[in-house]
């Protein structure tokens, strides 16, 4: 019997980018880092990938499927998930430039997840460091119809049935859900691993399984 995990992942601006490094691009009305300074997978994103490769160490015949949408993927950031473990990715390019509508996102998102079909378990962070807004992977599971447990610093999978132990301001509690659930994670879950050799070797483009769909404008 298989599991099958998807962990929804983000490229964003390296939160850690210096203010003087950022210039307004005027055809796009925004703020953006100047060119040559690269992208990075959002954080909280990193550690939906580590308690999604945790999992994957206990259960056997586990797959972790990477999902991410945006525009101008960079390769190199894009395939660090799968250096460190992660069996397959998925790239969604949205012709749409800004991503800052979470409805729109966690429409797209949550289409994309029922092609994919099939799955045990969503794992995303909390929240992305661009907009801070923490509410895609609540339209998601909203669109699924599925439970959402947020801010899980554990996650244990038994049987049918997920574990998530939950922070809150008075300490944490442990909610049980029946699969598929999707689930939030925050930094508590533990530190990223390093993507290894033979992980790196894997997430190399030509031996990797990087599917890049590109959505038409409506």
């Amino acid at each position: 019997m298989s599991f099958k995990i998807i962990a929804c992942v983000k490229q964003v601006f390296d939160p850690d980018t210096p203010s003087s490094a950022f210039v307004v691009d005027e055809a796009a009305k925004r703020v953006v880092p100047a060119q040559g300074i690269p992208p990075v997978v959002n954080g909280f994103c990193e550690n939906a990938v580590e308690a999604a490769l945790k999992i994957k160490e206990i259960i056997p015949n586990t797959e972790v499927v990477i999902l991410s949408l945006g525009t101008g993927f960079v390769m190199d950031v894009m395939k660090k998930p799968l250096s460190m473990g992660a069996d397959k990715m998925i790239l969604v390019e949205n012709p749409e430039e800004e991503s800052s509508d979470p409805f729109k996102s966690a429409t797209i998102l949550s289409s994309a997840i029922k092609k994919i079909g099939d799955f045990n378990l969503i794992i995303c962070g909390q929240q992305a460091s661009d907009w801070d807004n923490a509410q895609v992977p609540l339209g998601i599971s909203e669109l699924l119809d599925i439970p959402c447990i947020t801010g899980a610093r554990a996650i244990e999978v038994k049987e049918e049935k997920v574990l998530a132990h939950s922070s809150n301001p008075d300490g944490y509690e442990v909610i049980q859900a029946s699969l598929p659930t999707l689930i939030t994670v925050n930094n508590e879950i533990g530190e990223p691993r390093y993507p290894t050799l033979r992980g790196d070797y894997a997430g190399k483009p030509e031996k990797s399984g990087i599917m890049v769909f590109r959505r038409s404008r409506y």
